[in-house]
């Protein structure tokens, strides 16, 4: 009798597809083990919520804003932004950014209007708003401006400086607006080695803003922090009536105490940007070009076509957009629990591909 054929089952690709492709850091794990068994008050009034609160409250420098959790990126956006507008009032945002692209109308959902500007490597300028204020006059015609969006990091990988966002909060309070920041990756922005700022600058300078915890190192959820006491008096009855008022909100306030009891949070955010900083150095060793300049932990890199087919054999990436008949541009996401082998595995092929 023949001996019997080994199938091998095919190699496994590595994903550079995004940042929430992992479950949790360790630490967090093992703090919702050993909590498992304690009884807790419902829908974040437990003590280890409290705790979180209090963590990001320290790191914040102030004792007098409000802490929020809720399950995602897109009812914290969606959330944030209906409590703070009155129905006929709109929103101010890159064509890039994530409420336009990635999150199915939910702020045109809540009956808000966005009115889309062109950004610049994915950030608003004073000019871009001021355009925006300009085409958008004719009232009670056309929905009113009055808040704006921003992400920090950008679409992009991007990072606004200190300088630039104290810009267009001097903008937005000349001319009566909101401004709102998505942080989704502040973790990278805040950690980027282009950075100047810290904490404390987001919460002075924006006023509403919120921390990811989904995309560094948490398994779900986002912390909003709101300045405003009058806004932040009535702001869970908002997040109950969208459906992300957690009876179990135990699980994001547990996470969010360790990722900020020390600098876990920002710690795990600076893995991230150093793992993309490697990937496009060896982009650029190799004689290839980068979209815009890898600031966090977003890699955009222009590419021969023939390239990105060897690379998808074994890695999983976007092909972002089309650059010209022979290349496109791809995106690559670090994380905090990237695998700095397959980085380097990912620069050999690229660094030894021969064109045919």
């Amino acid at each position: 009798m023949p001996a019997s054929t080994v199938i091998y089952p095919p190699k496994q690709k590595y994903s550079f597809l995004d940042d929430y492709s992992e479950g949790a850091h360790p630490q967090l794990l093992e703090a919702l083990v050993a909590s498992n068994g304690t009884q807790e008050t419902g829908y974040g009034n437990d003590r280890y919520s409290q705790e979180a609160r209090q963590h990001i409250r320290n790191h914040l420098g102030r004792d007098d804003v409000g802490i929020f959790f809720v399950p995602s990126g897109t009812s914290a956006n969606a959330i944030s932004i209906a409590a703070c507008l009155r129905p006929h009032e709109a929103v101010i945002a890159a064509s890039s950014g994530h409420i336009v692209t990635r999150e199915t109308g939910a702020v045109e959902a809540t009956g808000h209007k966005i009115i889309n500007v062109l950004p610049e490597n994915g950030k608003l300028t004073p000019l871009s708003i001021s355009q925006a204020l300009e085409a958008n006059w004719h009232y009670p015609h056309m929905a009113k401006p009055r808040l704006v969006y921003i992400s920090n990091a950008t679409e992009f990988g991007t990072i606004y400086s200190r300088a630039e966002l104290a810009a267009i909060k001097a903008l937005c309070v000349e001319n009566g607006l909101l401004l709102f920041m998505d942080g989704a990756r502040i973790g990278a922005a805040l950690t980027s080695p282009k950075s100047d700022m810290t904490l404390r600058d987001v919460l002075d300078l924006v006023d509403i803003f919120w921390i990811g915890g989904t995309k560094n190192g948490a398994l779900l959820g986002e912390a909003i922090v709101v300045k405003d006491p009058r806004l932040a008096e009535d702001f869970e009855f908002y997040i109950k009536q969208r459906g992300s008022l957690l009876a179990k909100g135990r699980i994001i306030g547990i996470e969010f105490s360790e990722l900020f009891r020390e600098n876990l949070y920002f710690e795990l955010a600076r893995r991230g940007n150093t793992a993309a900083q490697k990937l496009s150095r060896s982009i650029e060793a190799a004689g290839y070009s980068l979209l815009v300049d890898t600031e966090t932990n977003q890699m955009f890199a222009i590419l021969p076509l023939k390239l990105i087919e060897r690379l998808q054999q074994d890695f999983i990436f976007y092909v972002w957009e089309k650059y010209d008949v022979d290349h496109a541009v791809i995106r690559v996401l670090t994380t905090w629990s990237t695998d700095f082998d397959r980085v380097d595995e990912f620069a050999r092929i690229v660094m030894n591909w021969k064109a045919e």
